[in-house]
């Protein structure tokens, strides 16, 4: 399997390009990517020092409402921001009860001081903290709290640091250079120092098909981003070395969810 051809040159261009790339596939997406543990939003509470259940919680980049469905669960009162129009149409679909508005996390369509909780699932990279910082702390009320949460490949799992170290050469990345720029994004998730982040990984895996966990995959935006033949190519590709590892066609996936969290004064 040869190497995909380079993305865009500028690094803006590509940010935006793999930030918008979701909208066209959002049924997809509501399929089939994992959700999140109830450990995660015990975790939630108990770093924010209080219940999700009638806490006033803006979802932002809340996408098809994966999140915004288990704080609803939880009893938040939730408002669901999401600046996609392919990828707000799938949340109203799915969660017609939870408002939603279309906005960023750069410029939130939110009054001064209404929440008491705002989230961001697999969404905060996707920001400029110089923006989203200050507009979360003009947005939470005295003692709300700012919660970042993501999904990531537990790469201590054999199987899945060789298909992390795969699609690292397809795509032509050096995965574990990036696994540390990731790493430092999340320490730097405010580099103003405005916020005090707790950190917390919580440990968490699902039993699927084949089928889902490589139609989760195809939902990545660093694949979005290439030609459809060219990542089409590349599943199948995953399929042969999986069907391998997993003969009975069910894999179980592994995930550290890095969950931060800053409490305002």
């Amino acid at each position: 399997m040869t190497a995909a051809p380079p993305p865009p040159a500028d690094p803006r261009a590509q940010h935006t390009a793999r930030a918008g790339s979701f909208n066209a596939v959002a049924a997809r997406y509501a399929a089939n990517r994992p959700s999140y543990p109830p450990a995660l939003l015990d975790a939630v509470e108990e770093l924010t020092g209080r219940p999700l259940s009638g806490a006033r919680t803006v979802d932002v980049g809340a996408g098809t409402g994966i999140a915004s469905t288990l704080l609803h669960a939880r009893g938040a009162d939730v408002l669901a921001v999401e600046p996609g129009a392919g990828m707000a149409a799938e949340f109203r679909r799915a969660l017609p009860h939870v408002p939603l508005v279309r906005g960023d996390g750069n410029a939130l369509p939110v009054a001064d001081a209404t929440a008491d909780l705002i989230t961001y699932a697999q969404a905060w990279h996707w920001t400029d903290p110089a923006r989203s910082v200050p507009e979360a702390l003009r947005v939470l009320r005295p003692g709300g709290a700012l919660a970042l949460w993501w999904n990531t490949d537990a790469l201590d799992v054999g199987w899945i640091a060789e298909a992390v170290g795969r699609a690292g050469r397809f795509l032509g990345i050096d995965v574990a250079a990036e696994q540390r720029k990731a790493g430092e994004r999340v320490a730097r998730a405010d580099p103003s120092g405005r916020l005090d982040f707790t950190h917390r990984t919580v440990r968490w895996s699902r039993r699927v098909p084949l089928d889902t966990h490589l139609a989760n995959v195809a939902t990545h935006s660093a694949l979005l981003v290439i030609p459809e033949e060219r990542a089409a190519a590349y599943l199948e590709h995953e399929r042969a070395h999986l069907l391998e590892v997993f003969p009975d066609g069910m894999v179980e996936e592994t995930y550290d969810v890095r969950l931060i969290v800053a409490r305002t004064p």
